[in-house]
C-alpha cells in the first residue's frame, strides 16, 4: 500500500484561520512550481510498487486550469504504477469551479473531491476570510454531480467567532440535505502566526468556552450518526464505504509519497519534510536534490508510540495483534494506563483491543501523552 501527497501551495487569497504552506498565486511563480514539480516526481519515479491513493491538497488545489491539471496526472502516470481502484481525491475551494473544470477533472480520472465550505452563514464566512458565498458552494457542489461526481466530502468547522450553537445546527441540516458522502468537521485550533490569531490576541472577538465546543462536537456525532454517516475518526464521518482512503493510510502508519513545498512524506520507516518556500523548492530541484529540508529515521519506539496515537484517533481503536510486530503485549507494557483509563470510564474494551468511549475522546490529546514516554 503506497500513497502519493501532492502540495499545491497556492490560493486566491489566504483564509484568515489558515496556517497551512500557501501563497496568493503569482502566474510567474505557478508556472515554475509546476516545472519543479515535474523533476520532483521524477526523484521518486517508482514502477514496481502500485500507488492505491493519490490527494492533491494544498493551498488550493482547484486554482490550476484543465491543462495544469493534467499535465501533472500525466506525470504521476509516467513515474508511478497507479492501482486501477485509486482514489484520486482533489481538494477544492467554491470560487475556483465551474462545470465545465469538474467535468473535465472526472474525465482524467480525479474521482473523489473535497469541498471546502466551512459555514452556511454569509457574516461567518467573511469573518474567516473565505472568497465565497454559500450560493456559489452550492452552485459547485450541483455542478460536480452533474459531472459524474460520485464521492464528495465537505469540510466543515465549528466554533468560529461569532458562531451560535443554532449556526452550527443551521450549517450542518443545510449539509446533511446535500447528501453528501462524507464530511469532515473540524474545531478551529488558533494558530499563532495567522490573521486570526493576531485579531483573538487584539480582542476583536471571543472564542467559545469548552463546554460550547463539546456541546458542538457531541450534536456533530448523534446528527450524523442518525443520518448515516459513521465517525470513523476524531473528525470525520462517513456513508459505509466512502471512508477517505488517503487518511486512513496515514492514521494507519502506511507509506505515502510527499511532493511539493512544505509537503511530508513516510517512506520505509523514514518520515522527511521538504522546505517551505518556493524559492528554496526550486534551489534544491535545480540541483537535482531532493527538497528534503528535514528527516528522520523512526526508532521502534517513535513507530510504537505513532501507531498508538494514530491508532486512538480512529473509531476502531487499538488492534492489540497490529502490535505483534514490536514483540510485546500491549496489555501488559501499559496495564497501568489501561486501568486508570477504564475505571475513569475514558476507554471501552473491544473484541480486539480498545477504543475512546465519547468522555475519552473529548480530551483526547491529553490521553495521548499518557502512552509516550
Amino acid at each position: 500500500m503506497l500513497g502519493l501527497y501532492i502540495h499545491i501551495p497556492f490560493c486566491v487569497q489566504k483564509c484568515k484561520y489558515c496556517d497551512f504552506n500557501s501563497y496568493k498565486m503569482i502566474q510567474s511563480e505557478k508556472n515554475r512550481f509546476l516545472s519543479d514539480l515535474k523533476k520532483e516526481m521524477a526523484l521518486y519515479k517508482n514502477k514496481d510498487r502500485k500507488i492505491n491513493s493519490i490527494f492533491f491538497g494544498g493551498g488550493t488545489p482547484s486554482i490550476l486550469n484543465n491543462q495544469e491539471i493534467k499535465m501533472i496526472m500525466d506525470e504521476i502516470k509516467q513515474n508511478f504504477c497507479i492501482d486501477e481502484d485509486a482514489e484520486i481525491s482533489m481538494e477544492c475551494n467554491p470560487g475556483t469551479l465551474n462545470e465545465e473544470k469538474l467535468k473535465f477533472m472526472k474525465s482524467i480520472g480525479i474521482n473523489r473531491l473535497s469541498i471546502g465550505l466551512q459555514a452556511v452563514q454569509e457574516n461567518l464566512l467573511g469573518y474567516i476570510g473565505r472568497i465565497h458565498n454559500y450560493n456559489q458552494f452550492e452552485k459547485n457542489y450541483f455542478e460536480a454531480r452533474k459531472a459524474g461526481f460520485e464521492n464528495i466530502n465537505i469540510d466543515l468547522m465549528y466554533n468560529l467567532p461569532h458562531q451560535t450553537f443554532e449556526d452550527w445546527k443551521e450549517t450542518l441540516h443545510k449539509i446533511v440535505d446535500l447528501n453528501p458522502e462524507h464530511i469532515s468537521a473540524y474545531s478551529l485550533i488558533l494558530e499563532e502566526g495567522t490573521k486570526l490569531y493576531e485579531m483573538y490576541m487584539d480582542k476583536e472577538f471571543d472564542l467559545g468556552d469548552e463546554d460550547e465546543d463539546i456541546k458542538m462536537y457531541e450534536y456533530t456525532i448523534d446528527y450524523l450518526k442518525s443520518n448515516g454517516y459513521n465517525q470513523y475518526e476524531i473528525s470525520n464521518y462517513a456513508k459505509m464505504g466512502y471512508e477517505c482512503k488517503h487518511n486512513i493510510l496515514y492514521w494507519k502508519c502506511k507509506n505515502y509519497i510527499g511532493l511539493g513545498p512544505g509537503a511530508s512524506g513516510y517512506i520505509n520507516n523514514v518520515r522527511y519534510n521538504n522546505v517551505k518556500s518556493l524559492q528554496d523548492y526550486h534551489e534544491k530541484l535545480s540541483e537535482n536534490e531532493k527538497p528534503i529540508d528535514f528527516f528522520e529515521t523512526l526508532t521502534e519506539k517513535d513507530k510504537i508510540e505513532e501507531k498508538i496515537i494514530m491508532g486512538l484517533r480512529m473509531n476502531e481503536g487499538i488492534i492489540f495483534k497490529d502490535f505483534e510486530e514490536f514483540n510485546i503485549d500491549f496489555t501488559e507494557k501499559y496495564k497501568e494506563q489501561l486501568e486508570r483509563h477504564l475505571e475513569l470510564d475514558l476507554i471501552e474494551m473491544t473484541q480486539e483491543g480498545f477504543k475512546f468511549t465519547q468522555k475519552g475522546r473529548e480530551i483526547s490529546n491529553n490521553i495521548f501523552l499518557d502512552y509516550i514516554d
